[in-house]
Parts: structure tokens; sequence; C-alpha cells
């Protein structure tokens, strides 16, 4: 019997992370959870998965979820970097502390894990990670600083790393969402346009099933590259 696939989801107690976590639980993949939430331990219990509490912010977090991963799975196959939302200050108002935090959750995170998990995947004859990016990852703006810039960032190691390792058949993908809500309730507060095309966000549900295509065999052509999921709101070509 053929052995399940085993996916890696991180900040996956709630949100874009949960959502991927459920899909690829459905699709048949053993699911290997992190967040610093202890709800990550319901879900992973839900999910008939495993859970480490921790910050992707943190090396040895990440190599306790890589090697809690590897002893109870012998495998890994699929990794969804998921973030929680930085936040949004004044750009001057930035100190460098904040810039590092930032720094080592939306980039060097990535990295990190990379390290880790690329010799299993090379082992195991190939994977995919797909990284969470945004919208406007492209096309800097003064209301999402972090995005602009480390998410940008971001999005050029995806690239070089899938250059680096396609001979390995490991493949590195981002993908930039706008507005990802399971009611318009949750983005009170936020600048949401009047016209998005089903006069809602996409739901969490819906967001990870383009994750789940691209971490899938059907897309095993598709790598260093960032796939907006963003009803064209980015102009950037």
């Amino acid at each position: 019997m053929r052995a399940k696939k085993v996916a890696i989801v991180t900040a996956a107690s709630r949100g874009i992370g949960a959502g991927c976590a459920r899909e690829l639980a459905t699709r048949d993949y053993a699911v290997s959870l992190m967040a610093r939430s202890p709800d990550i331990l319901n879900l992973a219990n839900e999910l008939g998965g495993i859970a480490t509490q921790g910050s992707i912010a943190n090396p040895q977090d990440l190599q306790r979820l890589v090697e809690t991963t590897l002893a109870r799975f012998g495998r890994i196959d699929a990794v969804v970097n998921s973030f929680g939302d930085p936040p949004r200050p004044d750009l001057l108002s930035i100190s460098d502390e904040m810039w590092q935090a930032n720094f080592e959750m939306l980039f060097l995170s990535v990295v990190r894990i990379a390290r880790l998990v690329t010799e299993p995947m090379r082992q195991a004859g190939g994977g995919a990670i797909v990284n969470i990016s945004a919208s406007d990852s492209h096309e800097p703006a003064l209301g999402t600083p972090f995005s602009g810039t480390l998410r940008a960032a971001m999005e050029g190691f995806t690239k070089l790393y899938a250059r680096r390792y396609r001979s390995d058949k490991i493949r590195m993908i981002s993908v930039a969402p706008f507005f990802v809500a399971d009611s318009m309730e949750e983005l009170e507060g936020w600048n949401v346009p009047t016209d998005l095309m089903f006069g809602r966000p996409a739901t969490y549900a819906e967001f990870a099933k383009t994750v789940a295509f691209l971490l899938s065999d059907d897309a095993k052509f598709v790598t260093g590259t960032t796939l907006k999921v963003d009803e064209a709101y980015s102009a950037a070509i």
C-alpha cells in the first residue's frame, strides 16, 4: 500500500493556514501543523495529524517541527508556509526591531524551513513548497509596508530556490491572494473594495484549493513563480 503524502502547514491554527490544513487532509495527506496558539493541538487531533506549538520566527521551533514530522511519518512531500498578518505601521515609524521581527517571520522562516526539508524531499524523489504571499508584493503600498518589501524578497528567493532544485524535482511557488475571509464581518475595519467579483472575498476553503493544486502533480511544471489569486487587483506585469 502506497504511503500517504505528508504536508507541513505553518500558522495553521486559523485563517489561510487552517484552511489549507483541512483541504490537504481531505486529499489524504498526513498533516503536520504548527502555530503558536494551543488551538493547533485541537485542529491536528481533528484532522488525524500532529502538531508542534511554536513560532516560525524561531529556528529551534522549525527544527523541532521538521524532526517531529520525520520521526512520525518518515517523509515530507509538501510544505505550506503560511503567516499571520503583519502589522501596518506608518513607514518611518517602523523600528529596527520591528523590521527584524517581520524579516524573521516573512523571509527567514522560508529560507530556514527550506534548509530543513530539502534533503528529505530529495531523498523522497521530490516535493513542493508553497509560500503564502500577498497581492501587493509587486506593487508596494504605503498601507502594507512589509508586503511590498519583505514578501517581495521572499518571492525572489522562491525563484532562486526553484532554479537551484528543479533537477531534484523540488518545486517552490508563491501564491498571492487579495482578501481571504469566511465573511465580510471578518474584514471590518479593512479597506475592502466594493467591486469584488462575487460580492465577497474568497473563503479559506476556496483559496486552499488553489494551494492544494499547486502542491499536486497536476502542477508539476509550475515552479519559481508567483500566482496571483486577486481578482486582477494587481496591475503589475
